[in-house]
């Protein structure tokens, strides 16, 4: 069953010191959840062509657009570099992992909207949790 982008946020939860941190981000956009495995050569000299097996899967910075809001964007810049849980919310369905985040004004043009990323370097596998 197909379903739509509508809804979508990412939710941000964890601690700094004994203050509870809990930020949702109304986003944009999203990154893919996920990464295809790295490709091993397993090639012979034998072969007529190359063969391959999988490696380990290849996180990379997984960037997140939204629209600029001040309060959002001060409440992310003060979560910046702690281990923090990240939560991709589909509306019944929803999909999770640990890392670390940056956030950015995003550069814009004329007649533009201001928008912000939240730029995360993923510390765990992403799960599905409901």
């Amino acid at each position: 069953m197909a379903i739509s982008t509508q809804g979508t946020i990412l939710n941000i939860t964890g601690t700094k010191g004994e203050t509870a941190i809990n930020i949702d981000v109304a986003i944009k956009s999203f990154p893919d959840l996920g990464a295809a495995p790295a490709a091993i050569e397993v090639t012979c000299l034998s072969d007529d062509s190359q063969k391959f097996i999988p490696g380990i899967k290849g996180m990379a910075a997984m960037e997140f657009v939204a629209n600029y809001d001040a309060s959002v964007f001060e409440q992310l810049v003060g979560a910046e570099g702690l281990d923090l849980t990240y939560k991709v919310n589909f509306g019944e369905t929803e999909y999770s992992f640990s890392g670390k985040h940056n956030a950015l004004i995003v550069g814009a043009g004329l007649n533009a909207a201001v928008d912000m990323k939240v730029v995360v370097l993923p510390g765990s596998k992403i799960t599905k949790v409901a």
